[in-house]
């Protein structure tokens, strides 16, 4: 039934606080089925019918099953983990007011300011560890309610309900503790993470939400949890990766930082990261370039990115017919400006499999006169040229600290997912 999968989906959040963290418990299932680990700093010696992972930057993995026989093509899924947030920033105690220490924050992608206030928060990300041979990174999650962001009182901003434009240096610090809490952060985190304080070089921390996941609605339609943009997204494709096989085409999956904020880094969609594992398999298996070429020829990627579900209360702010609704299945985004890749031909490779995998669609395009954001797809192709549509899953409050989306819905990616990874494309 839908509901282990979507309960798995959120325990799989939970424990996932930041990008670090996703990448840490894709690679602990990998390693559980088999998977090898793959390090760019040494050469590759690859193996016809080998299960294999990479992780560039410790917060962006690609993960590939190579056929038995000698393939045609590379099937990928791409989806990110980031997520909008603020960023610690160095040296981020600030006293306040002769009685609080607050954090020093910067925000980190395009958020909804208002929800972050007046709900529990705490600190995760990544410690870079002075060792006796080196430095290490050591993932940290302050597992408990650290820090909070309260909301001014409506009787000191009596027109706080009619509009308010947030200044993220002096309305979004959140409060760590008291005057007597001063110095004390560095520690705390420190702690949590098992290190000595002193060997901390530097640090990549973030704020992220600790109200926990949820089943609502009249039938428990709907769920709720911190970060569904984009990890329902590569949850689902990771457990339609996970059973599948092809016997002719490499099946990739993929898992990108950054697109948050661009993916202009070295681990973002924008990098070589894809284009140098797809190129390192190649050569590694004998082959020649003009066979990965055919082979790219012969490629296809779904980039998978959650999409906007029409609102209740705001409908007005949907296209007039493409309005995607929670639980009727996956969304394929078109865009005449080529902000999602979606075309014809992806489109319609899309719906065919679908329709295999019993799997209902829908469709969403933004209205004429509002532009929408872009995703991986068509940034990843400028250094990966393939066929390319983009899904996702419909949702509300895209970019709060706590989203809501369809509970049926990540089962019906799940299948999609593993329809595609098994599916060999033929265009007449």
């Amino acid at each position: 039934m839908y509901e282990n999968t979507t309960q798995n989906m959120l325990k799989f959040i939970e424990n996932s606080p930041s990008p670090f963290h996703v990448i840490k418990n894709l690679s602990i299932v990998l390693d559980g089925e088999g998977f090898t680990k793959l390090d760019e700093r040494n050469e590759w010696k690859l193996k016809k019918g080998g299960k294999y992972y990479v992780t560039r930057n410790g917060s962006s993995i690609i993960s590939f099953k190579i056929p038995e026989n000698d393939f045609e093509g590379f099937y990928m899924i791409a989806s990110h983990s980031d997520s909008p947030s603020f960023k610690i920033k160095e040296d981020p105690e600030m006293e306040a007011a002769g009685c609080y220490v607050k954090l020093n924050v910067e925000k980190y992608g395009g958020m909804l300011c208002a929800p972050w206030f007046d709900r529990p928060l705490s600190v995760a990300g990544r410690l870079l560890v002075k060792e006796k041979n080196g430095i290490k990174s050591v993932l940290v999650n302050v597992d408990r309610d650290m820090v909070m962001l309260p909301s001014l009182a409506i009787h000191m901003n009596r027109e706080a309900n009619d509009g308010y434009k947030y200044n993220a240096q002096n309305d979004m610090l959140p409060i760590f503790g008291d005057e007597n809490s001063k110095g004390r952060f560095m520690a705390q985190v420190a702690e949590a993470a098992g290190v000595k304080e002193k060997d901390i070089l530097s640090t990549d921390l973030f704020l992220y939400n600790r109200v926990k996941s949820t089943f609502w609605g009249a039938d428990n339609e709907y769920i709720s949890s911190t970060k569904l943009d984009d990890l329902e997204c590569c949850y689902g494709t990771f457990e339609g990766f996970l059973p599948a096989e092809n016997d002719k085409n490499v099946i990739v999956h993929i898992v990108f930082d950054n697109e948050e904020v661009g993916s202009g880094t070295k681990q973002g969609a924008a990098s070589t990261f894809l284009k140098d594992t797809l190129e390192r398999i190649n050569e590694s298996l004998g082959r020649s370039r003009q066979q990965y070429h055919t082979a790219l020829a012969n490629s296809f990627m779904i980039s998978a990115d959650n999409a906007h579900a029409v609102h209740p209360n705001h409908v007005d702010k949907a296209d007039p017919v493409n309005k995607p609704a929670m639980n009727k299945g996956v969304v394929i985004k078109y865009n005449a400006n080529q902000k999602y890749t979606t075309d014809a031909i992806s489109a319609a490779i899309f719906k065919d499999i679908c329709d295999k995998a019993k799997v209902p669609y829908q469709t969403f395009t933004n209205r004429s006169d509002m532009a929408g954001g872009s995703t991986l797809g068509n940034i990843s192709t400028t250094q990966v040229a393939v066929n390319t549509v983009d899904i996702g899953l419909a949702q509300l409050a895209m970019h709060s600290p706590y989203e809501t989306a369809g509970a049926k819905d990540p089962e019906y990616l799940a299948k999609v997912s593993q329809e595609f990874y098994e599916y060999n494309v033929v265009i007449g």
